[in-house]
């Protein structure tokens, strides 16, 4: 008997977009004898429609037609699992519903990858793939997350944390404190936003400033980070969960301007490809020594931020400091789910998918021996109202 796999993508997120290529890769590469793969693609206005049509990439390009052709649902637990319903039903008709056994979010961005649909799984009791409430907002907010690393002995770029309220009360004293602290040139990013959105290197305190409001357009937070002027960027994906995790093969990508653009990681000649199509050396041209502590780094980082799926680790190589390493980020849901890097180490995307849908019930089993109720019935007991917080 074949698995429902509820695919949730799209959402309120400037990176709505990549998320449709992602997932439609996902599902054309699911296997189809073991899984019956049902998109949910979530607008921007936060509706989920279902449908065949929403499989295919072409019919994104007029999308009030293909949503017109798409069913609009909502989803709920009952009795014997969870359901996408149909909200088009007659009033007093029975409403169609197709049930999912495992949700498989391919979502990108805030609202989305940052726990905020991984909470919705766990309000339904529903097995999901991929990282779980905690480890997902940590790996979306890139100071909390880098001050987890810092914790635990990985390095990162010296940085500075400011809000927009902060930024607008007294921008000279951040200016004054970035300049101290760290000196130009720096990168200035929103603190949760993936997909190179908002970043922006500032080489002096005129282009810093446009910087931070570009930056603060797209976050209440921003990141300033010490700039790596000879730079390599190396990426690296770990499959796995908190007892066992395996990283990929290694790339390095190539950029066509200092900071590697959105239109870099998703967009060619030939229209969205996702970053499968972005140009890299894959593997990346390292001495074995360097692989291997990059492998091991991207293993810690997997584990200390306590994620489980498939994520991709990024790092910053300081070629002019004897080839130092840094983490740059981790992606808890990267664009392609990084199934290049997987089929560069030997492991074909279908087999990937298999692994990752095995994680999410391992979780599920795991958890179904812990404790989530205490058996009483404090209204039996007259409690009443009058009780103690």
């Amino acid at each position: 008997m074949k698995l429902n796999v509820g695919v949730f993508f799209g959402g309120v997120s400037v990176e709505h977009e990549i998320s449709v290529i992602s997932a439609l890769q996902a599902i054309h590469a699911l296997n189809r004898e073991k899984y019956e793969a049902i998109p949910v693609y979530i607008s921007k206005e936060g509706v989920m429609y279902t449908g065949s049509e929403l499989t295919q990439v072409d019919n994104y390009k007029d999308l009030p037609t293909l949503l017109n052709k798409s069913t609009p649902v909502s989803i709920a637990r009952m009795n014997d699992g969870v359901y996408l319903i149909d909200i088009n039903f007659k009033r007093f008709g029975l409403p169609k519903k197709t049930k999912i056994d495992i949700a498989f979010p391919i979502v990108h961005g805030t609202n989305c990858e940052d726990g905020s649909i991984q909470g919705l799984f766990e309000s339904l009791r529903i097995p999901y793939v991929g990282c779980d409430v905690l480890s997902s907002a940590i790996g979306m907010d890139k100071d909390i997350m880098k001050q987890v690393l810092r914790q635990n002995n990985i390095p990162v770029v010296d940085f500075v944390t400011i809000t927009s309220r902060q930024w607008a009360s007294d921008s000279k004293e951040i200016i004054d404190r970035v300049e101290g602290e760290i000196g130009y040139p720096v990168i200035v990013k929103p603190a949760n936003l993936g997909s190179s959105v908002g970043i922006k290197k500032a080489s002096n305190r005129e282009e810093f400033i446009e910087a931070v409001e570009l930056a603060s357009s797209f976050a209440i937070k921003v990141i300033i980070e010490r700039a790596v002027n000879n730079l390599k960027e190396i990426n690296c994906s770990v499959v796995g969960d908190y007892s066992s995790a395996a990283p990929s093969a290694l790339e390095e990508p190539i950029q066509s301007d200092e900071i590697l653009s959105y239109q870099d990681k998703y967009l060619n000649k030939s229209g969205a490809k996702g970053m499968s199509s972005q140009k890299r050396k894959l593997p990346a041209e390292l001495s074995a020594e360097k692989e291997r502590e990059i492998k091991e780094l991207a293993v810690k980082t997997f584990k200390a931020l306590g994620a489980s799926g498939v994520s991709r680790i990024d790092f910053l190589l300081d070629m002019a400091d004897g080839e130092k390493v840094y983490v740059n980020e981790i992606n808890t849901i990267p664009g392609s789910l990084s199934f290049y890097l997987w089929e560069a180490a030997g492991k074909p995307f279908g087999t990937l998918l298999d692994e990752l849908i095995d994680l999410a019930f391992k979780r599920e089993r795991e958890r179904g021996n812990l404790m989530f109720t205490y058996s009483s019935n404090i209204f039996a007991m007259g409690g009443g109202f009058s009780g103690k917080k």
